[in-house]
This record gives structure tokens, sequence and C-alpha cells, in this order.
């Protein structure tokens, strides 16, 4: 696949400068300083000339986003299914036109979808209930996981984060190797979109052997989103949710919630946990 790159950085930067009022209890300053906060861009994600939704995210790792959403989505099976992916900035957004193979545009042509994507959610759009539900693969069991290792692991995302250290507005999530160390890392707006870009880096890098980390809440669409990913773990700094559970254990992903002050509860797939007596 041959990716083209067109955003202009200074049309959509990922970070801007706006005018604040600091306030304190009852009492506002008269002093005008400068914040630092995200923009959110319309992301227009389009296959094979046909407009498929609309996302809001920041304008960063962009082709990471199309290919994360496209496998995540059920758009393409694998990665050699995307073609070409172009990007095309325009005043009142970004459009990503992807170029996939005849075999899975025909059949996204057979299903509608009437989504405008808030956060990038999984399901958000679907027509029918029937649709939640998508055809899994049953993960392997290749990975052993040291359970001391987490914390610091989450520490190296916190200290990654650069959007979030300048304006506390992003979720993050990152992928760690066997030992724990972070491979790479991926920011934004909504957590289902940091995921796709998470995702796609991973796919874009042929990384395997690994686990990942999100700074938020892991609901059944992000286990959903792993689990098409072929990835067999994945640690949440906060709560899960009963879906997600119910999905982990039926397709064998690892998966944990409250991954924060050295502890974590295990919620799916135990099996690969090591504790530290086993490290």
């Amino acid at each position: 696949m041959q990716a083209v790159n067109s955003i202009d950085k200074n049309i959509f930067c990922p970070i801007k400068k706006i005018p604040a009022w600091r306030c304190q209890k009852n009492n506002m300053s008269d002093i005008k300083y400068s914040d630092k906060v995200l923009e959110e861009v319309p992301v227009a994600i389009i296959y094979n000339g046909i407009s498929y939704v609309v996302l809001m995210a920041i304008a960063d790792s962009l082709e990471d986003l199309s290919i994360g959403f496209s496998l995540t989505e059920g758009i393409v099976d694998q990665y050699h299914d995307i073609r070409d992916v172009v990007t095309q900035t325009h005043s009142f957004g970004i459009e990503i036109h992807i170029e996939i193979s005849s075999r899975c545009f025909h059949r996204l042509k057979r299903r509608q979808r009437n989504m405008t994507g808030k956060t990038g959610c999984g399901i958000c759009g679907i027509e029918r209930l029937s649709q939640v539900v998508r055809p899994l693969s049953q993960l392997p069991e290749t990975l052993k996981i040291p359970i001391n290792k987490i914390e610091k692991s989450f520490l190296q995302l916190q200290e990654k984060q650069s959007f979030f250290a300048q304006t506390g507005g992003s979720h993050a999530a990152g992928f760690i190797n066997s030992q724990g160390k972070l491979v790479e890392i991926r920011e934004d707006i909504g957590r289902h979109i940091a995921l796709d870009k998470l995702i796609g880096s991973i796919i874009r890098q042929n990384l395997s052997g690994g686990s990942i980390l999100i700074t938020s809440r892991a609901s059944y669409e992000m286990v959903q989103k792993v689990i098409t990913a072929k990835i067999e773990a994945l640690f949440a700094i906060s709560a899960v949710t009963h879906m997600a559970v119910d999905l982990a254990q039926k397709y064998h992903l690892t998966l944990a919630g409250f991954c924060r002050n050295d502890q974590c509860n295990i919620y799916a797939g135990k099996s690969r946990i090591l504790n530290g007596s086993a490290v």
C-alpha cells in the first residue's frame, strides 16, 4: 500500500492556543492567559469514492486511523486489502480516501450504515441489533505477561502522553511487548479513535507478541476491536463492562481493569498472567 498524506499542518494543528481567565472559588482573575486545547476536526472516511462515516478526531496519525478503523470495523479482513490511502484537507475538515479490494468493497456496499462518529465507537450507528455481534476468531495463548510489569508500563504510557501533558484532554492507547516495555502510543480525544490509531500502527509495522493499555474504561466495542486485531491482552486504567467481560471470556482475551496503584482486577484470560514469583 502506498499512503499519500496531504494534510496542511498550518490548517489543522492538534493543539491550539486560546485565551482564558482562571477562576478560583468565587473570584475570577482579571489576568488573561493563553491555554492549550486539542482541536477536533471532522474526518470523513471514504471507501472507493463512497463516503462511509464522519469521525471527530485530532489531525494526527490519520494513516494509522484509516488502517485501524478499516480493520476493527470489519471493512477489510487484513492490511493487504487496503490498496491506497490519500488524505485531502479542506477548510471544513479532512477527507481520507481509502482504496480497498473489490471483494471488500462489494461486501461494504451490501452493508448500510448511518453514522456520524462522535468518538469512533465500534457499534454507533448500526441499524439492526443483529449487527452488534460480529463473528470473531478465538485468540491463541502465545503470550505470558508478568503482572509486576503492568504498573510500570502504565507509568511509561503516562510519560509519553504529550497531548495530554499539554492539554489534559486526550485518551491514550499503548502497545507493550512481552516484558512490559512500551513500544508504541497513540492519543486522541476519543478513546475509540486512540485505539484505532494504535491498532493501525501495530498492523502497519507488523508488531506482535504484546498487549494493549488504555487510559479509559474497557467497554464492549473496545474489547471487540482488540480481538479483531488479534491482540491477546487488554489492560484498562478504569472499569470494564459486563458485555466486555463476556466477549473477552468467549474469545479468550486477557482483560483487566482498574490497573493502577500497583494492582489490577483480572476478569478474563488469567492463564496468561504471571505472578511476581514466576517472573
